[in-house]
């Protein structure tokens, strides 16, 4: 009995040798780095990425853990009892999703490699066998996605310089971290934003347009420099905050509180607490009558209509005179004549010295009110890159387009029904910018 649990184990420490040593090769001829083959679990992972299933090798590894910590688990307790009972039958239940995502990671295999299905009972059976066939077989050749072999766009590697003013935005890069793998969803990203400007935020679906926008807020830091005057937005973030008014897509007013309470609630949050009594409701009242709520301050927020709480919303956040306005769809809902009406106002903000930033759905209607675009777009990494930045009329010279659903449909991916124009555009203004370096202009 001895000699056959030895022959036995000596079975299995020779089919996992050969299991390792087949992943090894086979992630290096995938362009994979090989020691995660050592890895249990996260080599299953970094399978499903060449597999392109990603999303159910994320939950394989979920469920292998669990998995795992459960056969651990039992030798905790007496086989007799009704605790290893329970968890003997947790490590059945656990192990069906971890064989069922297993499955769809090898079926993933055979459709990226053209195999036939069959190899799957392989994968799964004899799987030091499938490793190692397929890592040497010259009928298994691993041919890189088609955006894999495209070079990468290259930074600008300019820094921009505000002269105490403006709004500086260096962004070098904004990552975000998922198990062994790093996403990269802005890169280099620099500009200059002149007080009293009005500045439109364009960009495709997953461009980055909000995750640029709470970058530049300091909500979500990124790898930057974000200067507002001479303020550093994120070394001094808790004393530089009320000067930057963001006004979300969907407000977060009471419907049962009237206009003037909502205001006074925002002013209390929002305004010095050692501004005197008197000043603060002088201030309440100016911005009620600077949005034309100064004949609804009685009413209840929900007898408002659209553009009434657009304003009402708006003025929440201009409360505190912020040197920095940030709007996210504020004419999302409205009508074109109401739409136009909010823009105008914005524009009346804009020209008292401020900093205006806004994203609109439908910016053609309102072109003439604003003064400078940025263009965000996904690059073939899928990084949001900026692609323009710079006045209104000069961006249609640029795109070649005369409108701005023009310019989106050229830097949206052909996937997505544009021209995929995106990269071709990046090269074309990172070289308007070293240009311009080189010039004494940037």
């Amino acid at each position: 009995m001895d000699l056959l649990e030895t022959i036995f184990d000596t079975l299995v420490s020779f089919t996992n040798l050969g299991y390792i040593i087949g992943l090894w090769f086979f992630f290096k001829k995938c362009r994979v780095k090989c020691w995660y083959a050592l890895i249990p679990g996260f080599r299953d992972f970094k399978l499903s990425i060449i597999a392109n299933r990603e999303n159910d090798g994320r939950r394989f590894l979920f469920f292998r853990l669990i998995n795992t910590f459960l056969y651990t688990f039992r030798y905790f307790f007496d086989k007799d009892s009704s605790e290893y009972t329970t968890v003997i039958l947790l490590v059945m239940i656990t192990a069906v999703p971890y064989f069922i995502f297993s499955l769809r990671i090898y079926l993933g295999l055979c459709e990226r490699f053209g195999k036939r299905k069959r190899w799957t009972v392989c994968w799964i059976f004899f799987e030091w066998y499938a490793a190692l066939y397929w890592a040497f077989s010259k009928s298994i050749v691993y041919v890189a996605d088609e955006e894999d072999d495209i070079e990468a766009v290259p930074v600008s590697g300019i820094n921009t310089v505000g002269s105490g003013k403006e709004l500086t935005i260096n962004i070098k890069e904004r990552t975000v971290k998922s198990l062994f793998s790093k996403r990269t969803l802005l890169k280099d990203i620099h500009l200059n934003i002149k007080p009293g400007h009005m500045v439109l935020l364009l960009g495709g679906s997953g461009a980055g347009k909000t995750t640029f926008l709470n970058a530049v807020t300091g909500y979500e830091m990124a790898d930057a420099e974000i200067i507002l005057g001479t303020d550093n937005v994120y070394k001094q973030y808790k004393t530089l905050k009320h000067n930057i008014g963001f006004v979300p897509q969907q407000d977060l007013m009471r419907g049962t509180d009237t206009v003037y309470r909502t205001l006074a609630d925002a002013a209390a949050l929002r305004l010095p607490t050692n501004i005197k009594g008197d000043e603060r409701k002088q201030r309440i009242n100016d911005v009620l009558d600077l949005f034309g709520l100064g004949m609804l301050k009685t009413s209840l927020v929900d007898k408002l209509s659209g553009g009434q709480r657009k304003r009402l919303s708006i003025a929440m956040e201009f409360i505190s005179d912020p040197k920095l306005f940030i709007l996210d769809e504020p004419d999302s809902g409205l009508d074109g004549v109401v739409a136009r009406g909010l823009f105008e106002k914005l524009r009346e903000i804009a020209d008292q010295g401020k900093i205006v930033i806004v994203i609109t759905h439908t910016p053609d209607r309102v072109r003439d009110l604003f003064d400078d675009v940025i263009v965000l777009a996904k690059d073939h990494d899928r990084s949001g890159r900026l692609t323009y930045f710079g006045p209104v009329e000069d961006s249609f010279e640029f795109f070649g387009k005369d409108s701005f659903e023009g310019m989106l449909l050229a830097i949206n991916q052909k996937e997505e029904g544009g021209e995929g124009r995106a990269d071709e555009l990046l090269i074309k203004y990172n070289a308007l910018v070293q240009t311009a370096a080189v010039g004494g202009e940037a």
